[in-house]
């Protein structure tokens, strides 16, 4: 079963069964050219623009000692990564491979592995986390945008095909990083197969929040940027308040919108995360 999908002759993506059917099996799916040229190019500008991420840019490291940095805010916002969050073909179609119910924005994350220095990310579950943030139910899921080119060079993200059937697992601290249980990650590198989701930029990668995923250092001379859009459904209203907020409408766009858009400061509040309230990397010991 491939997990690759294109657009159709009219540069529409739509759901099909076949698409479906192959994230429910695998976890995930690939669409390649989602985002145009013309769209990525506009949202690259933005965040290599915005004095907001600029400010509430922080590192994350590795057990090796080697930082990414990365930028999360809570609220979509007006600006061009928000509207590149609320769009049809971003948003809609994430909302379909969860199976229909109404979502929202849990939020977004600029994710940048700089050339030479960029840290690893241990294998991990979203879920993982979010569970413990008070989300009772595995019905969430990430979209992976590349602003650049991502290869096993720079570090692209490494998945676990089908790993999501597992479950949750065990979690626990691993540098700056809670990491996914490794003796439960050995035995299911024996059953699933190993894939590295290289991409260009304008691909998507929409995922399911228990599906096991990693990525290594970047020790190339390519800059690996990608921006990650995590949403939750509305009925899965988290049960206790923290760092990343409750249900609230996702308004969503049509996909004209993005290119329609030439704001690069968002004018609504867009919620970036101070570091120090995330609890989800402090997790000690979660067990399944």
């Amino acid at each position: 079963m491939s997990d690759v999908f294109t657009l159709s002759d009219t540069g529409d993506f739509f759901v099909s069964t076949s698409v479906q059917n192959t994230f429910n099996e695998n976890g995930y799916v690939i669409v390649r050219g989602l985002i145009t040229k013309d769209e990525i190019t506009k949202v690259k500008d933005c965040i290599e623009q915005s004095e907001d991420i600029k400010a509430n840019a922080f590192g994350r490291a590795d057990a090796n000692g080697r930082t990414s940095r990365l930028c999360v805010w809570n609220r979509a916002g007006n600006d061009v990564s928000g509207i590149l969050a609320r769009i049809q073909k971003v948003a809609g179609t994430m909302q379909q491979l969860l199976g229909g119910d109404e979502i929202y924005h849990y939020h977004s994350k600029l994710m940048m592995k700089e050339a030479r220095t960029g840290g690893a990310f241990v294998w991990h579950q979203d879920y993982g986390y979010w569970y413990n943030n008070g989300c009772m139910l595995p019905e969430m899921g990430s979209i992976f945008i590349p602003i650049d080119k991502c290869v096993k060079e720079n570090g692209c993200l490494q998945v676990l095909k089908g790993s999501h059937k597992m479950g949750r697992i065990g979690h626990a601290l691993t540098g700056d990083q809670a990491g996914a249980d490794l003796e439960r990650v050995g035995m299911a590198k024996t059953l699933f197969e190993l894939v590295h989701v290289e991409l260009d930029p304008g691909d998507v990668l929409f995922f399911h929040c228990n599906l096991l995923h990693t990525s290594s250092q970047n020790n190339s001379d390519l800059r690996r940027y990608v921006i990650i859009t995590s949403v939750n459904k509305r009925k899965n209203n988290p049960l206790q308040e923290h760092h990343h907020p409750q249900y609230h409408p996702l308004k969503m766009l049509p996909n004209s919108a993005l290119l329609e858009c030439d704001l690069f400061t968002s004018t609504e509040d867009k919620g970036f995360m101070d570091p120090t309230e995330d609890a989800s990397h402090k997790i000690k010991n979660l067990k399944s």
